[in-house]
């Protein structure tokens, strides 16, 4: 019960009986001016939502209702006023991290940017204030959904990692997705310094990011998946919030000539190497377009019957090997063809062979030096060979999408 001082002025020699009871009838009128407090919602706001003793015309809502369970992560969160304009909304789980809204123009609802992750407590605090400044309040807390089917994104590169300039961020989701535009927009990927990047989607299950044109040597870039109670198909709930950084380390790309049976080596610009090689024989040639390294191996078994060669081959340790594509292109070192092969004949199954040796052990081997000196995000160019330009999604090689068609 609220006391308010006594309008008006009291007669000297009032006798102390009419007087208590001026004091009493004035207290137990006062109360009322509260007018319900919360905005006319009932609450336990108490005289702090009025100037004087009106209670202020602003009304505020809060949807869902105070103490709901299994609310949906987005749709449902909707904060409004009526009679006055929100001044303060703060949303945050237990934990206290804030939820980020955008509040209307004329000042009367707000909404969440994002979807609510799964499974968590909200708590929400809403002020509006009326025309003449008086202010109203709500409290409420809700609890969101656990999903019993959920999906997460396996995302490459590695946080920490240090990557060539040619190094998408790609995203294999566990479930296909049918609501893209929700799971992209729960993802963000920045770089400094600053460029636009885009997202492209590679059927439903893959989402791939990268600049117009290769990074600049030095880029920091963040990936921040927000994936934690976005519905990416029905009843199908992402179960993932992560930070990743990684940095772009100098530019290096390689151009292998496949007609000139030739690759140069290219960083920061420069021209540091020539390497003979050998690439697709005619039968097999290598794609042609812009490939990056996905995959580095000292040592790996190649068995022609993964990729469609049958019997052909089965190689148990093929040295200084570097994955070009998903369905099997690779640069490599080549022990078993002849010396006189490198730089003049092209005789692998679409693979680009270096000189080397069996084992791995001599450092200076061609296909040993190119190892050594390659970051997974390299970009390797194929030209003048008798084959197709690789399709985009054939390992890490959107780049030969142009950016019109890349950001459609």
């Amino acid at each position: 019960m609220n006391l308010q001082p006594i309008r008006g002025r009291v007669r000297t020699g009032l006798p102390a009986l009419l007087l208590g009871a001026a004091l009493l009838l004035t207290s137990a009128c006062s109360s009322g001016g509260n007018g319900g407090g919360a905005g006319g919602s009932g609450g336990t706001d108490g005289g702090a939502g009025t100037t004087g003793t009106e209670a202020s015309k602003a009304v505020v809502s809060v949807k869902p209702d105070d103490g709901s369970k299994e609310v949906a992560t987005s749709g449902v969160l909707k904060i409004s006023s009526t009679g006055g304009k929100l001044s303060t909304v703060t949303v945050a789980d237990t934990k206290g991290n804030a939820v980020e809204g955008k509040l209307a123009e004329d000042g009367a609802s707000w909404e969440p940017a994002r979807n609510l992750a799964s499974a968590t407590e909200y708590k929400v605090h809403a002020v509006a204030k009326d025309e003449a400044g008086r202010e109203s309040a709500k409290d409420t807390t809700f609890t969101t959904l656990t999903p019993v089917n959920t999906f997460i994104g396996h995302y490459t590169p590695e946080d920490g990692s240090t990557v060539g300039v040619g190094m998408p961020v790609s995203i294999n989701f566990t479930r296909g997705i049918t609501n893209p535009e929700a799971v992209e927009k729960a993802i963000t990927v920045t770089a400094e310094p600053a460029v636009p990047v885009e997202g492209h989607w590679f059927g439903n299950d893959r989402l791939d990011f990268r600049p117009e044109k290769y990074w600049a040597a030095g880029t920091t870039v963040t990936v921040k998946l927000a994936l934690d109670g976005v519905e990416g198909r029905p009843g199908v709930y992402g179960k993932q919030t992560r930070t990743v950084t990684f940095k772009v380390g100098r530019s290096q790309v390689t151009t292998v000539d496949a007609a000139e049976h030739d690759m140069q080596v290219v960083r920061d610009g420069q021209v540091v190497k020539n390497i003979q090689i050998t690439a697709g024989a005619p039968s097999n040639t290598t794609y042609n377009g812009q490939m990056v390294i996905s995959e580095k191996y000292k040592v790996t078994r190649m068995n022609g019957a993964t990729v469609g060669f049958g019997g052909e081959y089965d190689i148990s340790d093929v040295p200084h090997a570097m994955r070009l594509t998903t369905s099997g292109t690779f640069v490599h070192g080549n022990y078993w063809a002849s010396s006189g092969t490198f730089g003049s004949e092209n005789v692998s199954h679409g693979c680009v062979g270096l000189k080397d040796v069996r084992g791995a052990g001599d450092g200076n081997q061609p296909a040993a030096w190119f190892f050594n000196e390659s970051l997974i995000g390299d970009v390797v160019i194929v030209k003048n060979s008798k084959d197709k330009t690789v399709a985009p999604d054939n390992g890490l090689n959107g780049w030969n999408m142009d950016w019109a068609e890349w950001i459609k």
